[in-house]
């Protein structure tokens, strides 16, 4: 009898639990290995243009002599966004040549942090955010705004015109103007749908859309305006005993 009473009980709180919207897994293989395509392999051509071999040379200098390794993030960095905004493994080579590391010391750094994109993105590099504060202003239908203006079905799909490419992420430290978009360098936050239809429109027509809020507040400032740091700052000496 107990028993019959408990999974009744459980049957109700499934039906009225709403599913959580959740990222999808993704296994080590995708993220670490490197299997040659047409496209991505050894012999892709990659050379830095003489103006950023000049950039590299200046980010190598700001690291003490014999330490060149340390510049391997901006280094990748350069060679991403001079390759279309994503990372061959001959551009890889490269800067282990440059830096002298081993490819493999590279490539770790690389397959490590997610700003790396190891294979062909849109012009447009989208990054929307779904985890609990942006889910809870209503992400999904920003989400859905993307997928219906650029055409993109699937998470981590490039769209037909080459221009967009969709992937989710977890938190981009914007919690307080959720929900938001990382396009290539922008945010985009304090989201509608219809301001998410606008940023694409703008951006399929060649227009760079002013990044930041969009609901007109500065940064994260309280939409009902400052509650605080409001008045001019006291002078020096303030709130210090008389007789110091």
């Amino acid at each position: 009898m107990l028993s019959c009473a408990l999974r009744s009980a459980r049957n109700i709180v499934r039906s009225q639990v709403r599913a959580v919207h959740r990222s999808s897994p993704a296994c080590s293989g995708q993220l670490f290995v490197h299997r040659d395509t047409p496209d991505n392999n050894p012999d892709t051509p990659f050379e830095f243009t003489a103006e950023n071999l000049k950039r590299v040379n200046d980010i190598i200098n700001n690291y003490p002599e014999g330490h060149k390794a340390a510049a391997v993030i901006p280094v990748l960095d350069l060679a991403q966004r001079q390759h279309n905004n994503w990372l061959p493994i001959s551009a890889m080579n490269k800067v282990a040549d440059i830096l002298g590391m081993s490819k493999m010391r590279v490539y770790e750094v690389a397959t490590f942090y997610t700003m790396f994109n190891r294979k062909p993105v849109g012009k447009y590099f989208v990054q929307i955010c779904t985890t609990t504060p942006c889910m809870l202003r209503d992400s999904d239908s920003i989400l859905d705004a993307i997928k219906r203006k650029t055409g993109i079905t699937k998470m981590g799909e490039t769209s037909k015109d080459g221009l967009f490419t969709l992937i989710e992420v977890e938190c981009l430290g914007a919690c307080v103007n959720a929900p938001m978009v990382q396009i290539n360098d922008n945010y985009y936050e304090d989201l509608s749908v219809k301001d998410m239809e606008e940023i694409i429109d703008d951006l399929k027509a060649g227009k760079t859309p002013t990044p930041g809020p969009r609901s007109g507040r500065f940064a994260a400032e309280p939409f009902g305006g400052l509650t605080s740091l409001n008045t001019p700052p006291t002078g020096p000496g303030f709130g210090v005993r008389s007789d110091l």
